[in-house]
């Protein structure tokens, strides 16, 4: 019998060559950045497109100590890996729950879940804030954090529910058979072997609150509890007013933005294989 060979459909062959050059682009702005963050001001007008001749490291230092760095990074560190954690925690026995114990509310409740990701963070800021004022928790990085955790929710949530879905039910009959309870069933067996799903929820969790600048914005007011995103724009904002450091500013924009991106092409494979597996059954 005769093979037939398959041809990619004009969705792929028009698909691929814009993904390749967005992504080439992408490198490509990243890497001028980078090259920017160490010329002087002079240079970056006079040269744009030049590599640096002598490396200005003190950029880094400048921007590090101009807009107090050291504790907008210590800040956001705590903030975002608290958000992450406290969300996986909270996320994954409800997303277990919605996928495997059936009742004829799931799939409400899952819809319901489904629905905060289509909210935009700017049609609730104003009806949060004045919660928040009611409760003392503008101008606070715990009020920060809850609003960060409630707001990751939605879709740790949908994730991780048709992550659970796709494990095999036989683990838990197994389980059942040897006398384990749903508690124990889900610690010691199910979440362990959803591990990849949690890992890559966590990190989608981290890369969304690094940068986050809306919600910082809007209910922290103290310079001591800002985030990265707020003391890059507090050092835009002096530049208007002490002259212009566009070297400082692109070593500041590094200093937020090289992290993440290191991060994601450290566990960037992790994150795909995560979202594959819970997409399949």
């Amino acid at each position: 019998m005769a093979m037939t060979r398959k041809f990619p459909g004009p969705s792929k062959l028009l698909g691929s060559p814009f993904a390749w050059l967005f992504a080439l682009f992408s490198v490509a702005v990243a890497v001028w950045m980078l090259l920017t963050s160490l010329k002087s001001t002079r240079a970056i007008f006079a040269e744009p497109w030049a590599l640096p001749t002598t490396p200005q490291w003190d950029n880094y230092a400048r921007a590090w100590t101009a807009s107090d760095f050291a504790g907008a990074t210590l800040n956001t560190v705590i903030l975002v890996f608290g958000t992450a954690v406290a969300t996986i925690a909270l996320s994954a026995p409800a997303a277990y729950a919605l996928s495997r114990i059936l009742t004829r509310w799931n799939s409400g409740i899952t819809a319901f879940f489904a629905l905060g990701l289509g909210i935009p963070s700017q049609v609730i800021i104003l009806p949060l804030y004045v919660m928040m004022n009611e409760l003392y928790l503008v101008d606070s990085l715990t009020g920060l954090w809850i609003l960060y955790v409630a707001t990751s929710m939605p879709f740790t949530v949908f994730f991780l529910t048709g992550f659970f879905g796709s494990l095999p039910k036989e683990l838990e009959e197994a389980a059942a058979l040897d006398g384990a309870s749903a508690n124990r069933t889900f610690w010691q067996i199910m979440l362990p072997l959803a591990r990849s799903g949690i890992i890559t929820a966590m990190i989608l969790n981290i890369i969304q609150h690094w940068g986050e600048t809306l919600f910082g914005l809007v209910f922290l007011q103290s310079e001591e509890k800002a985030t990265l995103s707020l003391a890059l724009l507090g050092f835009l904002q002096r530049m208007q007013y002490n002259g212009a450091d566009w070297g400082g500013l692109f070593a500041g924009v590094c200093t937020v933005v090289l992290p993440v991106l290191a991060c994601y092409i450290w566990l960037g494979r992790r994150i795909i294989e995560g979202m594959t597996l819970g997409s399949v059954k």
